[in-house]
C-alpha cells in the first residue's frame, strides 16, 4: 500500500508523502498529468475562485496519487478526471463528516483544460504538521498523547450515523485491499500463489499468512464508518493537539479495527505504546487488538504483492518492501513479539 497526500498541510510548509513502504495504506498510484505546467497554473485560478482574492504563492506537495498545491491559505487537489474517482468519494463524503474532524471542503468540481479535463477540490489549510510515518522524532510522551486524541477523533468517526448521500457513498463497492472475511483472504493468498510464477514469495511466508488466515473470523464486520488510511502522514498535529485527519478517499464502511490497525502499526518505536493507549480507550484487550490488527496487515500485504507481481516491470520496489514486511510480520511475529 503507498501513502496518499492530505489536502490540508501546515503553515510551516507543505507536507511530503514518503516512497511507498510496509502497508501504508490502500494501493495508489499517481497518475500522470500531460502538463504539469497548467495543471499548477489552474490549481492558482481555482484556489483564486474558491478564496475570491489572490491565494499567494503556492508550492507544489508530495503526494502518491495526487497533485497536490498548498499556499498560505489554501490546498487544492488536482487529478486527471479519466483517472481514479477515489477523489469524487472525499468530495461527497466533506461535507457530512463530523464537524471540527478534517479540513474544510472551499470548493470542488472539474476544470477544462485544453489537455483534457481536471477533477479538483480546494480545502482550507489547517495548522499543523503531520508526525510522520513512524512518527520520526516524537517523543514517548506526545506520541501517547496524539495516539489518545487520533482514538478519540476515529471514536467521532465511528459514531457518526451517516445518512442520505454518504451513507450510499460509503456502501459503494470499493477495491480497498482490506479484510473481508476468512475465505476472501485465503482466495486472496491462493491468487498470489498461482501469480508466484518465479518463487518470489518464500513458501513459508505463503504458510504464514494461510496460518492467519485461518484463525481470520469468518466474515469482517461492516458496522461503522472508517477512514481506512489514517497513518500518521494523514494527520495533523500542533504540539500535542490533533487538528486533522486528512485524505478520506478510501473511507467506507468497516470495523473499528481497520482503523485502529494503521494508528498502531506505523507509530514506529511506539507501535506498543499507541497499542497500549488504543486498547485502554476502547475497552478492547490488547490480544485482541494484536489479533485483528495482523489479520489487517497480512491481508494488505497479500494484496500488495499480488498487484506487484501482476505487473513486476513497474511495482519491483514495492514488491522487495512488502517482502521485508511479510517476512517481519510472519517470521519475525511482529504483533507478538512484545505481548506480555
Amino acid at each position: 500500500m503507498t501513502t496518499t497526500e492530505g489536502p490540508a498541510t501546515t503553515t510551516e510548509g507543505p507536507a511530503t508523502t514518503e516512497v511507498p513502504s510496509a502497508t501504508e495504506g490502500p494501493l495508489t498510484a499517481r497518475e500522470p498529468m500531460a502538463d504539469p505546467s497548467r495543471a499548477q497554473a489552474a490549481a492558482r485560478a481555482l484556489a483564486a475562485a474558491a478564496l475570491g482574492r489572490d491565494p499567494g504563492p503556492m508550492a507544489t506537495a508530495a503526494s502518491g496519487s495526487h497533485h497536490v498545491y498548498v499556499g498560505p491559505d489554501v490546498v487544492v487537489k488536482i487529478i486527471d478526471a479519466a483517472s481514479h474517482t477515489r477523489l469524487n468519494r472525499e468530495i461527497a463524503l466533506a461535507p457530512h463528516l463530523p464537524a471540527g474532524l478534517t479540513a474544510p471542503l472551499l470548493d470542488s468540481g472539474t476544470h477544462r483544460l485544453e489537455s483534457g479535463d481536471l477533477r479538483y477540490a480546494c480545502y482550507t489549510r489547517v495548522p499543523g504538521t503531520a508526525p510522520g510515518m513512524g512518527m520520526p522524532g516524537v517523543d514517548a510522551a506526545t506520541a501517547r498523547a496524539l495516539a489518545g486524541e487520533a482514538v478519540e477523533r476515529l471514536g467521532r468517526l465511528h459514531a457518526w450515523v451517516p445518512e442520505g448521500d454518504a451513507d450510499r457513498t460509503l456502501r459503494e463497492t470499493l477495491d480497498h485491499g482490506g479484510f473481508t472475511g476468512r475465505a476472501a483472504f485465503l482466495a486472496e493468498i491462493e491468487g498470489l500463489a498461482e501469480r508466484d510464477r518465479h518463487g518470489t514469495v518464500p513458501p513459508r511466508l505463503l504458510d504464514g499468512l494461510r496460518a492467519i488466515a485461518r484463525d481470520a473470523p469468518p466474515q469482517a464486520r461492516t458496522v461503522v464508518p472508517v477512514h481506512a488510511d489514517c497513518h500518521w502522514d494523514n494527520w495533523l498535529a500542533h504540539g500535542r493537539t490533533v487538528t486533522a485527519l486528512l485524505d478520506f478517499e478510501w473511507a467506507r464502511l468497516g470495523d473499528p479495527v481497520d482503523d485502529w490497525f494503521f494508528l498502531i502499526r506505523f507509530s514506529g518505536p511506539h507501535m506498543e505504546s499507541v497499542l497500549d493507549v488504543v486498547a485502554r480507550a476502547t475497552d478492547t484487550s490488547p490480544d485482541t487488538l494484536r489479533a485483528g490488527c495482523e489479520v489487517r496487515e497480512a491481508t494488505h500485504l497479500a494484496a500488495d504483492l499480488r498487484v506487484a507481481l501482476e505487473r513486476p516491470e513497474v511495482h519491483a520496489r514495492m514488491a522487495a518492501d512488502r517482502l521485508r514486511s511479510l517476512e517481519e510480520l510472519v517470521v519475525g511475529r511482529y504483533w507478538w513479539r512484545d505481548a506480555r
